[in-house]
């Protein structure tokens, strides 16, 4: 008689933890991509013409974020390519929190940069064609508002640099979050420049341009530092998720002569969570009822549950 064959993947957890909404990331960022590579190479060349330091700085500044938001293109890429590859113990998700804090350190080097080079330009100011480089500033001004505005819908509502104390159902894709940022600080150098040369040009403040560096440096070190912070916590799983697993134990041990004795919580991807916990009782329930009460939380992905059965006499 032959051993009767079961279908166990109605028993296998699935790891496919990326939303449908990460291709259309991938193709919005892959737009912004190509915009600020054209901008960077108008930027540079007319930076050489015009003698014009600030619009310089701006395009290899540009140039530099070419390379990160490249990098979160190929982070949305190589996260859907590997989403159902083994290797994964629990999916690809976290590709995109890598992505967010490789583009963190580009920022932070960016600034570090603009700070070397507009103290230079404070100790040897030069001549500045100021019409011909305005022209310029201006169209890579609207460039980053019209990059901004496309990266806009999955970047709001974010508080930058901060945990959340609770499952709060946000989206938390730091690819995103890092392509923003780029953007952002594009924008503000971008504003910067025009400033710069609008002072020079009508009022000769030539020490503005340098000054109007070191603020823009400034801000984009203190961002980068909040993507770092974000990011960081996301790949070494050190989230807060005190009000979840408040919740969720809460659910639990609502019922009669049940106790939570080991719950983790940690982040698969921008969308989902994992969730192990242990419950000691003296009459379990069947399995399916624990999971069925966990995965009613939002953007809870991967649920695992362990039932112990205490054989004391005494109440839980």
């Amino acid at each position: 008689m032959s051993a009767q064959i079961h279908d166990l993947s109605l028993w296998r957890h699935s790891h496919h933890f990326l939303d449908g909404r990460d291709a259309n990331r991938q193709r919005r960022t892959l737009w912004v991509v190509w915009l600020t590579f054209v901008t960077m190479l108008m930027e540079v060349a007319f930076g050489y013409l015009t003698g014009s330091m600030a619009l310089l700085a701006d395009g290899w500044h540009m140039g530099s974020h070419v390379a990160a938001l490249g990098l979160a293109v190929f982070a949305y890429r190589y996260a859907r390519r590997q989403s159902g590859n083994p290797r994964f113990t629990f999916g690809a998700g976290k590709v995109g929190a890598l992505g967010g804090y490789t583009s963190a350190l580009f920022l932070a080097l960016v600034a570090v940069l603009m700070l070397w080079e507009s103290f230079a330009r404070l100790r040897q100011p030069i001549e500045i064609a100021y019409n011909d480089a305005l022209l310029v500033a201006v169209i890579g001004l609207l460039v980053n508002l019209v990059s901004a505005w496309l990266l806009r819908d999955d970047s709001h509502g974010h508080e930058h640099g901060q945990g959340h104390d609770h499952h709060d159902g946000q989206d938390h894709d730091h690819n995103l979050r890092g392509a923003f940022l780029h953007v952002l600080a594009d924008l503000m150098t971008s504003v910067l420049a025009i400033a710069a040369l609008v002072g020079g040009q009508r009022w000769g403040w030539v020490a503005l341009d340098p000054m109007m560096g070191f603020i823009g440096a400034a801000v984009i070190l203190y961002w980068s530092w909040g993507l770092l912070r974000t990011t960081s916590r996301t790949l070494l799983d050190a989230e807060d998720h005190a009000g979840l697993e408040k919740d969720i134990i809460a659910a639990i041990e609502s019922r009669p002569d049940h106790k939570v004795v080991d719950l983790h919580i940690w982040r698969l991807s921008s969308t989902a969570e994992g969730c192990i916990v242990s419950i000691l009782t003296h009459h379990p329930e069947p399995l399916e009822n624990y999971k069925q009460c966990i995965a009613a939380f939002p953007g809870i992905g991967h649920v695992t549950v362990e039932i112990n059965r205490c054989e004391c006499m005494t109440p839980l």
